[in-house]
Parts: C-alpha cells; sequence; structure tokens
C-alpha cells in the first residue's frame, strides 16, 4: 500500500477484554485493514481465548474424556453415598445380630434351653434382621459396579496416555507464548488507536452468579494489566464489607480474597476503583468518600454540592444511586442531579487527589429516566431502561456540550441491571444484573488523523 496523507481512515474496532472472553469457539476475526503514516499495512483483529488448538481434533477427544471421568466421578461418589448409608445400617444392626448368634448357638448347644417363649423372642430378632437382605444385595450389586468402574478408569487411563504421547509431539507451549505475545502487541495497539464513538455493544458474558439481586464488581481503571485484582460489594444500602479477589479466575471461583471493611457505609451501586482507591458515596450524604486500599485507610473525603442523595435523584431502579461515580480514559467522573438543575443528569469531572469538582456539564436528560449511564472518552451514554428491552437511548459528548439519541441495542439477560460500568483499561463493560457478573464487549468507532490535526472541544 502507497504511503496516505492527512486523510482521514475509518476503522471499526471491536474491542474486548484481557484478549478477552471470546466464545471457545471462536477464531481469529479480522475486522477492517487499513495503512499506517508509514504505509505499512495494519489489520485490526480480535484474538480467540488463549487456547489457540480449540478447533484441533485431539481438543474435542480430550473434552469427550473430561466427560467420561466427569461420569465415573459421579458415578463414585453415588456409589460412596450409598455404602456409607447401608454401612452404618449394618452397623446399627451388629448388636441384634450377635444377640441372634449367642442365642442360636446355646439352643443348638442344649436344646433344652430354648423355652416356647424365649423361641418367639428369637423369631423376632431374627425378623428385624431381615431388612439387611437387601442390603447386602446391593453390596452383591455394587461390587459388580466396582468392577465395571475399574475397567472403564484402566481404559481412561490408556486413553489419556494415548493423547499425551500424540501432544509431545507438539511445542503447545511455545504457540501458547507466542498467542499470548500477539495478543498483548494487538491490546497495545488498540489502546494506541484513541478514543471512539459507541456503535455496538456484545451479547452478555456471565462470569459468575453470585449475592444479591444488587451489587457492584469491577477491576481498577488504570493501573497496569498486571494488576488483575477483582473487588466486589454486594448490596446498595448500608453495606461496609468489600471482597478483594487476587484474580479474575479467583472470583470466578470465589476463592483467594480478602475482606476490607468500610470505615463509613456506602449508599448505592455507583462505586468504582480508580489508581487503587476505591471511590464510593457515603450512606445518607451526598460525601464522596476515597478509601485506599493498600493502606486500608480514607484518604479524602468531600461533599459533592447540592447533589441530591437518599433516593432524591436515582435511576429508575430506586436502589440510593443518586451518585454514580465512574471513569474513562480521560479521569474520575461522577453522575448525579439536584433540584436547582431540575432532576436533569449532570455530569461532573472531579480531581482524584482532592475531590474537587473542575467541571461539570447538564445533559438536560432527566435522571429519573434513565435505567444506568457509563462514560467512554469522554461521552456519557445513558440506557432507557433498568429492565429487559433497554437499550442505549442517549449520548451526551462534553467534548462539545453537545447531545443526541441513539440507539444502540443492549442485550439485558437478567432483565433487572443495578449496575453498567466502563473499564476503560479493558475496554469493556461491567454489570451487575440480578445477582449475576456480566461482560460485555463494545465496538468503537475511531477517526484516525493521519497529520497529527484535530479540532479542539467544543465549548459547553
Amino acid at each position: 500500500m502507497q504511503s496516505l496523507r492527512s486523510v482521514f481512515l475509518l476503522i471499526l474496532t471491536s474491542v474486548v477484554c484481557e484478549a478477552l472472553y471470546p466464545g471457545p469457539d471462536e477464531g481469529w476475526q479480522v475486522y477492517t485493514s487499513t495503512a499506517d503514516a508509514e504505509g505499512k499495512c495494519v489489520c485490526t483483529v480480535v484474538a480467540p481465548a488463549q487456547t489457540p488448538c480449540s478447533r484441533d481434533p485431539r481438543n474435542r477427544q480430550l473434552r469427550h474424556l473430561t466427560e467420561r471421568v466427569q461420569n465415573v466421578t459421579q458415578s463414585m461418589e453415588l456409589l460412596d453415598l450409598r455404602t456409607s448409608r447401608d454401612l452404618q445400617h449394618v452397623r446399627d444392626s451388629e448388636p441384634l445380630l450377635r444377640g441372634v448368634e449367642g442365642r442360636v448357638r446355646t439352643a443348638h448347644a442344649n436344646p433344652r434351653t430354648l423355652s416356647a417363649k424365649g423361641f418367639q423372642e428369637l423369631k423376632r430378632s431374627v425378623s428385624q434382621l431381615l431388612p439387611l437382605l437387601p442390603v447386602l444385595q446391593q453390596f452383591r450389586g455394587d461390587a459388580l459396579l466396582l468392577l465395571e468402574l475399574r475397567e472403564e478408569v484402566r481404559n481412561l487411563s490408556a486413553a489419556l496416555a494415548a493423547v499425551q504421547e500424540e501432544l509431545g509431539a507438539y511445542d503447545y507451549e511455545e504457540l501458547q507464548h507466542r498467542v499470548i505475545s500477539l495478543q498483548t502487541r494487538l491490546q497495545s495497539c488498540m489502546n494506541k488507536l484513541g478514543c471512539g464513538r459507541l456503535t455496538g455493544i456484545s451479547n452478555p458474558m456471565t462470569v459468575r452468579a453470585s449475592g444479591s439481586r444488587f451489587g457492584s464488581w469491577m477491576m481498577d481503571a488504570i493501573i497496569p494489566s498486571s494488576d488483575n485484582r477483582v473487588w466486589s460489594m454486594d448490596g446498595y444500602f448500608k453495606g461496609r464489607r468489600v471482597l478483594e479477589y487476587r484474580t479474575m479466575g479467583d472470583f470466578v471461583k470465589g476463592q483467594n480474597f480478602i475482606v476490607h471493611v468500610l470505615p463509613y457505609p456506602w449508599a448505592g451501586t455507583g462505586h468504582v476503583v480508580y489508581n487503587g482507591s476505591l471511590y464510593y458515596n457515603k450512606h445518607q450524604s451526598n460525601v464522596v468518600v476515597q478509601y485506599h486500599f493498600r493502606q486500608r485507610r480514607v484518604l479524602l473525603q468531600r461533599s459533592l454540592a447540592e447533589a441530591g442523595y437518599n433516593n432524591t435523584f436515582p435511576y429508575s431502579w430506586g436502589g440510593w444511586s443518586d451518585i454514580d461515580l465512574m471513569a474513562d480514559e480521560t479521569g474520575l467522573w461522577a453522575a448525579h442531579s439536584s433540584l436547582s438543575r431540575g432532576g436533569s443528569l449532570t455530569l461532573s469531572r472531579l480531581d482524584p487527589g482532592t475531590l474537587e469538582v473542575v467541571r461539570s456539564w447538564d445533559t438536560g436528560f432527566p435522571k429519573r429516566s434513565a435505567g444506568e449511564a457509563f462514560l467512554i472518552c469522554g461521552t456519557l451514554y445513558v440506557t432507557n431502561s433498568h429492565l429487559a428491552g433497554a437499550k442505549v437511548h442517549f449520548a451526551y459528548h462534553t467534548s462539545t456540550g453537545s447531545y443526541e439519541y441513539a440507539d444502540v441495542a443492549f442485550h439485558n439477560q437478567y432483565a433487572h441491571l443495578s449496575m453498567l460500568d466502563y473499564n476503560p483499561r479493558e475496554r469493556a463493560l461491567y454489570a451487575w444484573n440480578n445477582g449475576h457478573q456480566v461482560l460485555y464487549n463494545v465496538t468503537l468507532f475511531h477517526v484516525v488523523h493521519g497529520g497529527g490535526g484535530g479540532g479542539g472541544p467544543g465549548e459547553a
């Protein structure tokens, strides 16, 4: 391709989180190609999950073997449960069995000692032992099942050994390393593309189902990608416990977490983690609190002037969601409203070091009519509902102080949003949807300037 002069290159880029959760059967997807300023061909792609050979027949064979192992495991668990139950029954019957055995031996040695009354008692005792017969028959059947399970395990071992021997001919670790390296370079390339306008939201990917109907979860918005901690805050009213997971994998499994107990309870679900600190709305106030996770203490508190609280101007679902803190590529923000603004949604940019309002924009959109809102590249996107059928309906551009009505489809899978936030580091939407923690990929429309020019922000 020849070098391009100062022209606009329109690139439609679908961005994903952490290389980042496509379906297990998806391959490399090329969305577009163009040329950079030096004339090199540049392709924009989405990498698959870190299993480069998901379509390999050996992979399908391993999945089949895994299913067989699960079946064997379930059978053994059932057998163990039944054997434990029957063994306890045998143990409980053991005193009675020994008593019957003693009486029979005595009667056999000296038949005259067995009276009519003693014979009837012996007969009753033997009747009480009759339920042991089906138990012993079950033991006989279980012995056959054990033989079948042993044969199945032997077959599985042979099949796994064959697969292992075949896999030994391929250096999959080297392939994996190369794929991860390429994914890192692609992510870096996408970050350099800069900001864009939202044109699409992917189908949801449910990461986990945990907690109550309402809550929030997040990763840090700006720290290096080497820090993969995940935070979870269940509920919207007077909560104080924040769970910190070491990695996304730990969050999915619900393991390896520590608990932070906040000195002040929170209100709503509009929390954000920004550069190692949690920013949240203090309960029964319009105060924004900065809590530092490493230091385990509050660094700052500041009132958000005139901002409503205690369900004065919440989102449409209520839940004390008057103040929604969020972050994008440009900094820390708060979406709120006040009586002086007539209840319209106000967007304020905050100084993360002082929590002072740097500047505010009145979007004109009634906050009580908004389902949820999130910020991408200085543009506030608002959904028209928190229920099923919701879509991104409104967009306000802080760069120009203008708004537009949008129509971006949004699949509200579990029919009740209580949190929806954009993470600029991962370029993905995080949602708490009726007790489910969900991720969405986003598609952005980029305008890249070949000559480095560009218009300045308009007046708000």
